[in-house]
């Protein structure tokens, strides 16, 4: 069990669940950072007496600084990149829960890693865009990759002590999110507010969008393939709008094991800091006779409609640079979506614009940081650039 962690988005809603789990099992945490919920992460220093803090800018950090004065605990506070890297790689931790949101925990994952750091991953954009700089710092490190992701945790668990070489075939299973079973005329009109009303999970806005999209199933597509090192095309998504089986993964000898579970991210954050314990928190039974868990219903998903899905397989097949363009072009088209200067399907219709303009570059398929970075501006601002269609 990790006795001691650092948490790189503290205030979002993994981090703050990661502290719900912290507090029942008297984890101790190391360094917390966020971008700007100063109030939440005040509370939180407050509480769990972290040695360092990061936030998003200077004046953030002065702010800070000035609220704690005189509460009998002043942590080390930086800010900007240079203080996520800093809480990453922070002495007295054993493990890192990388819980930022989109490409920017990159580098401090790597910091954490080079670090010795195990590595409690639940940002997505970490292995989509440097999942070829990641996993050959894991394996020369030696340390940890604990997924925290619901559908990669269950894909962990029904991993674990299989024989090499055994699996034939990932099913991840995905909820469908507010819109499934809409046409592509009936999202033309989708607003901000109906996007953000998922009808299983409470997650922040950027993931929430992409769940709509279903952007976040490509993106966990191409997680599962660097993690369990396997081509895409052995993973097929399956539309559980119940939520209840959390992923599959069939064997070569026909069978199939699923891990099930209410919908509760604190499961799979629990496990992935106490694995391989399995402690007793508190948590919900399991009832197989609830109305929720006596129908469970499967569908292919509708990918002519939800264009996103094939986009993230086609960005896998292309491979080098191509995931990080993808990504850095949908993170940039969500947030314009959020800010209302786009239309809900122009989000696909950007990425793909973005991802048509690399190829004809030419994807990088040798690259450092630095290479993948500068593939990860021009996505941006290509994307910045396109218009409202």
């Amino acid at each position: 069990m990790i006795n001691t962690i650092s948490i790189l988005g503290s205030t979002g809603s993994i981090g703050t669940q990661t502290l719900e789990v912290c507090r029942e099992l008297n984890i101790k945490v190391a360094a917390l950072t966020c971008s700007s919920s100063i109030d939440l992460l005040e509370n939180q220093v407050r509480e769990f007496k972290p040695s360092l803090v990061s936030v998003g800018t200077a004046e953030l950090a002065h702010d800070l600084r000035h609220r704690l004065f005189g509460s009998g605990h002043m942590p080390e506070i930086l800010y900007g990149m240079s203080g996520n890297n800093a809480a990453a790689v922070v002495p007295e931790a054993q493990a890192v829960v990388a819980a930022m949101v989109g490409v920017a925990g990159l580098e401090p994952v790597l910091k954490a890693i080079k670090a010795g750091k195990d590595i409690a991953l639940a940002n997505k954009e970490t292995l989509v865009a440097g999942g070829a700089l990641v996993m050959p710092e894991v394996n020369r490190n030696k340390v940890r990759l604990l997924p925290v992701d619901s559908e990669h945790s269950a894909i962990w668990q029904c991993l674990a002590g299989a024989p090499p070489g055994s699996m034939r075939r990932i099913l991840l299973t995905a909820s469908g999110g507010p819109f499934r079973g809409r046409g592509i005329e009936e999202l033309a009109s989708i607003t901000v507010d109906q996007a953000l009303a998922h009808p299983t999970w409470k997650m922040g806005g950027k993931i929430t969008i992409d769940s709509a999209t279903l952007m976040n199933k490509g993106l966990e597509v191409i997680e599962a393939s660097w993690l369990f090192d396997c081509d895409v095309s052995v993973i097929d998504v399956v539309v559980h709008p119940q939520s209840i089986i959390h992923s599959m993964v069939e064997f070569n000898d026909g069978s199939v094991m699923a891990q099930m579970g209410f919908p509760d991210m604190k499961l799979p954050i629990q496990l992935a800091l106490t694995w391989p314990e399995r402690i007793c928190a508190g948590n919900r039974s399991y009832n197989p006779f609830e109305s929720r868990t006596n129908n469970l219903t499967f569908e292919q998903p509708d990918r002519k409609t939800f264009r996103l899905l094939d986009l993230a397989y086609q960005a896998a097949a292309a491979g080098g640079t191509m995931p990080a363009v993808m990504n850095a072009a949908n993170e940039e088209s969500v947030w314009r979506f959020l800010a209302g200067e786009i239309g809900f399907l122009e989000i696909a219709e950007h990425v793909e614009h973005v991802m048509e303009m690399h190829e004809r570059d030419g994807v990088m398929t040798k690259f450092d940081f630095a290479d993948l970075m500068a593939a990860d501006q021009e996505a941006r601002q290509r994307s910045r650039s396109l218009k409202h269609m």
